[in-house]
């Protein structure tokens, strides 16, 4: 089964991905704050990594930053926010991001958006 380290301290929208994967082979590791996700990566690799751009501590592209650069990992990563502006976008995507989300998110498009990922 997959691992997928969900970074999100919004309590509906966890709920939300969390009933998007129910259904598929993965176990999901919730993180409600960027520090512990860091600590997490930093001692585990996971299959898929679900991040709100924005939480406490660290942001998500601190998260990407240290996937991308400091781990060479291609992990996939999927981006989640409410900031819909065209340039936060494109630097997410310059900057490795697989995958935009934007909120509000319901579970139906997260399936669309996560088949590829997911395994079996």
């Amino acid at each position: 089964s997959m691992d997928v380290l969900v970074c999100e301290d919004d309590i509906i929208t966890l709920k939300v991905i969390q009933v998007a994967l129910e259904n598929e082979k993965v176990r999901v590791i919730c993180m409600k704050d960027g520090r512990k996700a860091l600590e997490y990566l930093k001692e585990n690799v996971v299959d898929l990594i679900i991040t709100d751009i924005h939480m406490p501590y660290h942001n998500g592209d601190e998260i990407l930053k240290l996937v991308r650069e400091d781990q060479q990992r291609n992990t996939p990563i999927v981006m989640i926010s409410s900031d819909t502006q065209e340039e936060v976008i494109a630097l997410a995507l310059k900057q490795g991001v697989n995958e935009f989300i934007k909120k509000p998110i319901d579970a139906t498009s997260i399936q669309k958006k996560l088949k590829k990922f997911l395994i079996g």
